[in-house]
């Protein structure tokens, strides 16, 4: 089974127009118009880095996260606020697998219409991310 861009119709190139997505052979790429040349980027590099940065803005924050997401799970006990603790320090070993299962369309549907934006040059370097009540960028 073939990977998919991630954030698939999340990606914007710096003039604010969507990339698009395509493959090169099995390689799933973000495709960005550069006056009239189609750039072709490959999507793991724009996707590692955004996913790289929101586990970044999850580090010390693991106690509370799993908090909550046990309660929105149904299953608020120690055992189960643990397991899920262990995972969110743990973030960057799911991220392989995350590659090869991909993110539902309904989540980067809800992604999407709640304002999460990832704005890449023309090369594919990761300006910034939009992301609803917050900031991010390289300088921040």
């Amino acid at each position: 089974m073939p990977r998919n861009a991630l954030f698939a119709g999340l990606v914007f190139d710096e003039f604010d127009h969507p990339a698009e997505t395509a493959y090169v052979g099995a390689e799933p790429c973000y495709v960005v118009n550069d006056a009239g040349f189609r750039r072709h980027i490959p999507s793991e590099q724009v996707d590692r880095h955004v996913l790289a940065e929101i586990a970044g803005m999850m580090k010390g924050s693991e106690d509370l996260l799993s908090q909550q997401a046990a309660k929105m799970l149904g299953s608020d006990d120690p055992f189960s606020r643990a397991m899920i603790e262990n995972q969110l320090k743990n973030i960057e070993q799911q991220f392989d697998m995350l590659f090869n299962v991909g993110i539902p369309e309904e989540m980067r549907a809800y992604l999407g219409m709640t304002g999460f934006k990832v704005i890449i040059d023309m090369q594919g370097k990761v300006l910034r991310f939009e992301q609803p009540g917050t900031t991010s960028g390289e300088d921040e």
